[in-house]
């Protein structure tokens, strides 16, 4: 996590890319009373993660209801990863990489007990989704 925070975007590989973009379009598209869906929706198509669209948007509802504290998300055209982005990449590449212990243990801290187990299988599944695609995210330790 510590080595994707605060890092140019641009330097990403291509699912984390667009896992940042999908995250700050979602937070964009909720604040316009939007559905996320139909906004990012396209987007995963196009790079062939289609599987990981219904559990990254689960993944955002879980966080946006059940959080412990507000997650802070950077505007679409920021060329950085905040702490918050950085924390849900390691954890997407984390439970694709099958490190689930940690992806539970990290949600816990995230989230109310009560969403860690719907929150822990879209992320699962998201990690699972993008590698599918080939392109699972590179988060360095």
């Amino acid at each position: 996590m510590y080595a994707i925070v605060d890092r140019p975007v641009a330097e990403l590989d291509p699912a984390s890319r667009l896992l940042v973009w999908a995250m700050r379009s979602w937070v964009q598209a909720v604040g316009r009373r939007q559905c996320p869906g139909l906004v990012i929706g396209a987007a995963f198509a196009r790079q062939n993660m289609i599987a990981g669209l219904q559990p990254f948007l689960r993944m955002m509802a879980g966080l946006n209801r059940g959080g412990l504290e507000n997650l802070e998300f950077c505007r679409l055209a920021c060329n950085h990863v905040s702490e918050h982005e950085a924390i849900l990449l390691q954890l997407v590449s984390d439970a694709g990489g099958g490190e689930v212990l940690i992806v539970r243990d990290t949600l816990s801290l995230l989230v109310e007990e009560e969403y860690v187990c719907d929150l822990f299988e879209a992320v699962v599944r998201l990690g699972s989704g993008l590698g599918r695609a080939s392109e699972s995210p590179q988060a360095n330790r």
